[in-house]
């Protein structure tokens, strides 16, 4: 890993991942603030990389992911 690209990209998944990680540890809910942030932040993260060395399939994805937890993140504080 030698650019900022591969810096922001790496944090980004790995916080994906542990949000994963920690919903099927049944550590924390799918619905509980905290699996939602890290999936907002991370697929921010991985979408910033992914526009940085320009690879359009994860732009697209981790764009996706990162509104689809955006709507996520609204639907909790509007309860």
């Amino acid at each position: 890993m030698d650019s900022i690209s591969d810096w922001v990209g790496f944090i980004g998944v790995s916080q994906i991942l542990l949000a994963y990680f920690l919903n099927v540890a049944g550590k924390i809910s799918n619905n509980s603030l905290s699996f939602i942030f890290l999936n907002v932040i991370g697929a921010a993260m991985a979408c910033i990389a992914s526009i940085m060395i320009i690879y359009w399939p994860f732009i697209i994805l981790e764009g996706i992911w990162t509104l689809v937890s955006l709507y996520s993140l609204k639907n909790y504080f509007s309860k």
